[in-house]
Order: structure tokens, then C-alpha cells, then sequence
């Protein structure tokens, strides 16, 4: 759908309000095509088309399955708010090329949808490498010395990884299964050693570097020169999410949770994610640039999902795909609240921000609640995956695990939580703003209130992504 919209933006690149109503209406059909889908998969229907067959076994197939369907409605319906905010930003800071922007953004949607509902690991590949070539233009969108080193840093870690490691890997594995369909106990299964598993493992979960697991994680600070609509939706929901996606697709369907806990390689995955989720707390806590806290924060959080399947538990799989929804929603809040403060004050730094809540007293409202989510900590919906993490470690008898959940809660509050207390509790010697300083445009400051709102509703409705997790680990597990 979105894909379909974009040669009706180029011919309304010189009336910019025709042009952003075709966003909307790709954005919100294509949300309610995939809702329209969303009672068959809750009712345990599989929706599979086949587009042509490739070579024999392997064909461009699409499949909607929960875990599939779970990602496409965090991605659609962030991609409505995300391209509501895009306006106001764009048009309030006179940026350029706003068709250009638009239209590789509707692309990179068609690519993340493309993504969620592959069936097969060479439809996912496919997908996956144009999500990468359709973000280029939106990382490097400046067009200035940083922003080219930036796109530069982004294609030789994201295309490098997946030609050098994940092409190989996927090509393995039609040798050794003739066949690459994703199956619910993995298809590697019987079919080569202990050290070629191992092997095929490292190689899918570096491979897929839009995870940003260390230490192949630099393209996404680097990334952030992006304007800040792109760091919010590609670098906090369709990029990065692809990435870790792609590893909870590959570890379930190529693998096999069977095939992992015979081997006792999930630990391998926990120490890989932890280390990850540590790392990246600590460099956030030394970070000045919000964008750039945010950034390594997320490439923390990211972890958190693949350390939820690596526990091999049913109650910390569960946690680990919810975490896709949840973060997603309290990230997204984070970026549009740093891109808003940008709009109105033109400050990155926060040491620049004391005070500032007092100016723009919704914004920091939102940013305070979505802060409570990637904590961890109730009333929101960040709560909740934590929960089922933690509990998921305490059911695969790995405490050590468990402290590392626990103690990144705490970084997180480390490098959260100054920054709301300085944004509202200083005198007024201390604020550096003044009184003409306001809030936002309407259309950057109604999304974040909208996604912060929305994080809280997922503590007392976390429906339907909890259902939909449950069915994918039951359907995974037996259980």
C-alpha cells in the first residue's frame, strides 16, 4: 500500500498539503488492511500467499502468523503518528527535500511490512536489504559532511553484516535443509554438528546488524544526524525492530527452541545480549546529546529481546516479543519529545535543559511517562515485558540473568531520571529559558501525548499484543 503511494507523492511534490494527505491515507490504509487480518490470526488462522518460486523449495512467500502480525500493528500505527509529526517538524525547521523524505519513508514501511510477513528466510532477506537501501537516503537527508560519513558508517555495517555473514548463512542452510521455509521447531534440526550450528548461529545474530548487538552497533549513534522523525520510527520501531525481529524469527524457525536448549546455546545468546544490555546502559549514562542517550539506550533495550527468547522459557519468550511492542511505543515518546524540544528551543544537550519542563510542561510530561516504560516501572506498558523477562530468568533457573535485567533497570533510571528532575525542579536562577519559550507545533506535540497515553493504556490493556505473544510462544513450544 505504501509503495503504492509514492509515485502519488512525487506528482505532489509542489503542493505539499495534497502530498502529506496521500501519507495519510497509505499510513491509514495499510493499518487497516492489516487490522482487518488481525481476528483470523486470533483466532489461530494463518493467512500464506505465494508470489513465485525461486528455485525448488525456496520461493517469494508471505505468511501473517502472531509474531508477524504483532510487528505490523506497532509499525503501521506508529508510522500514522509518526507521519502526523513529520509535519510539523519538517515544515517548522523549512527542511528540504521533503518529497524525497516522504517517499523513501513510505518505502522503508512497504520493506518493514515486507519483513513481518515473510514466510521464508530468502523473502525475509529480500525485504531486509531493501529496508536498508530505502533508509539511506533518510539517514544521510542533510546532505552535509556528517550526514554522508553517517550513511557511509550505516551501508558498511548493515549491508557488510548481511552480505558477509547473513547471505553466507542463509546459503548454508538451503545446502544442509533444501529448504529455507521458517517451520515452528526450526528446519537445522538433525542436519549438520554441533560446531556448524554454532557457527550458523554467530553468523545469523551478527549478521542481522540492524540489532545493533555489540560490537556491531556504531551505525546507530552515527545514524542519529537523521532528522529526528527518522531516528523516532526507523531507529527506534522499523529498523532496529526488523533487526531484532529477524534474530526471534531466525532462532525460532530456523533453529528450533528444541534444537538450541539440546545444544545449551541459549546461554550463549543471554551472555551475548547481556553484555549488550550493560554495555550500552553505561555509555548512555555518560551522554550529553539526547539523541544520542537515546540511542545507546535503545541499543540496550534491543537486547532485551533477544535475551527474552535466548532464556529459552515460555514466560521469557513471551516477555522478550512484548518488549517489541512496548518499547517501540515508549521509545518512539522519547525521540518525538527530544525532536519537539529541538523545534521549539533548538537545544540537543542536555545539560542545556534545566528547567525546560517548566516552558514545555506536556512535552516533559510525556517524556517522564515514556522514561517509566523503558525503566520498567508501572503504570506502563514497559512494565509489563519486564515482568514477564524477569520471570522468564527465575523459570530457566538463571539468576545471573536476572541481575542483569535488574541491574540495567537501574542504569536506565540513572540516565532518565536527572533529566526530568532537572527539566521541573530548579529555581529560577538555574532555568536557561525564558519566558517566550513554548511548547511545539500541534502536530509534533499531539503525537508524543498520543504514544505517552497510549504506554499507560498498555498497563491496564495490553491486548491484543499479549495475546498475540502467547499464541506465538504456545505455537513455538507446544505449550
Amino acid at each position: 500500500m505504501s509503495i503504492c503511494a509514492v509515485p502519488l507523492l512525487i506528482l505532489s511534490k509542489k503542493r505539499p498539503n495534497i502530498r502529506e494527505t496521500w501519507t495519510f491515507v497509505a499510513a491509514v490504509a495499510k493499518f487497516l488492511i492489516i487490522i482487518s487480518m488481525l481476528p483470523a490470526i486470533l483466532n489461530g488462522t494463518q493467512i500464506v500467499y505465494t508470489l513465485a518460486e525461486v528455485v525448488p523449495g525456496v520461493a517469494i512467500k508471505f505468511r501473517v502468523d502472531p509474531l508477524g502480525m504483532l510487528f505490523a500493528l506497532v509499525a503501521s500505527s506508529l508510522w500514522i503518528l509518526t507521519s502526523a509529526y513529520s509535519i510539523g517538524y519538517m515544515r517548522k525547521l523549512k527542511e528540504h527535500s521533503q518529497t524525497r523524505y516522504f517517499c523513501f519513508f513510505a518505502l522503508a514501511l512497504s520493506a518493514t511490512i515486507g519483513v513481518a510477513f515473510s514466510a521464508n528466510l530468502l523473502t525475509l532477506y529480500l525485504f531486509y536489504e531493501m529496508l536498508s537501501l530505502a533508509t539511506y537516503p533518510l539517514v544521510t537527508h542533510h546532505q552535509d559532511k556528517e550526514a554522508r560519513a553517517a550513511g557511509r558508517k550505516y551501508l558498511t555495517y548493515i549491508l557488510g553484516t548481511s552480505i558477509g555473514l547473513l547471505l553466507p548463512a542463509m546459503l548454508i542452510s538451503y545446502n544442509l535443509a533444501g529448504t529455507l521455509e521458517f517451520a515452528k521447531q526450526g528446519f537445522l534440526a538433525g542436519t549438520c554438528s554441533k560446531g556448524l550450528v554454532v557457527m550458523l548461529l554467530v553468523f545469523f545474530i551478527f549478521g542481522f546488524a540492524k540489532a545493533a548487538i555489540m560490537p556491531f552497533h556504531g551505525w546507530l549513534p552515527a545514524a542519529m544526524v537523521a532528522p529526528t522523525p527518522v531516528s523516532a520510527l526507523l531507529h527506534a520501531v522499523a529498523v532496529v525492530k526488523v533487526g531484532v525481529f529477524s534474530i526471534v524469527r531466525v532462532l525460532t524457525g530456523v533453529f528450533g527452541i528444541e534444537l538450541l536448549s539440546t545444544l545449551d546455546l541459549g546461554f550463549v545468546i543471554c551472555v551475548v545480549a547481556s553484555f549488550t544490555i550493560i554495555v550500552a546502559s553505561l555509555i548512555a549514562l555518560t551522554q550529553d546529546n539526547l539523541k544520542r542517550l537515546l540511542a545507546f539506550s535503545t541499543i540496550g533495550q534491543l537486547s532485551y529481546i533477544v535475551l527474552g527468547v535466548g532464556l529459552l522459557s515460555p514466560k521469557g519468550m513471551t516477555g522478550g516479543i512484548l518488549h517489541i511492542a512496548m518499547h517501540a511505543f515508549g521509545k518512539i515518546t522519547l525521540f518525538f519529545c527530544a525532536g519537539a524540544i529541538f523545534v521549539a528551543t533548538g537545544k540537543r544537550n542536555i545539560s542545556e535543559m534545566v528547567g525546560i519542563g517548566k516552558r514545555m510542561p506536556l512535552t516533559m510530561a510525556a517524556f517522564f511517562i515514556a522514561s517509566l516504560s523503558i525503566i520498567g516501572l508501572p503504570p506502563t506498558g514497559g512494565f509489563l515485558s519486564k515482568w514477564y523477562l524477569v520471570l522468564g530468568s527465575l523459570e530457566a533457573h538463571q539468576i545471573a540473568f536476572l541481575i542483569v535485567l535488574l541491574t540495567s533497570s537501574l542504569l536506565n533510571a540513572a540516565y532518565f531520571m536527572p533529566i526530568v528532575y532537572k527539566a521541573f525542579f530548579c529555581t529560577p536562577q538555574e532555568s536557561m529559558f525564558e519566558d517566550k519559550v513554548q511548547e511545539a507545533p500541534l502536530f509534533c506535540l499531539m503525537p508524543l501525548m498520543i504514544t505517552a497515553v497510549v504506554s499507560v493504556v498498555f498497563f491496564f490493556y495490553p491486548q491484543p499484543f499479549f495475546r498475540l505473544a502467547t499464541m506465538m510462544v504456545k505455537g513455538i513450544t507446544g505449550g
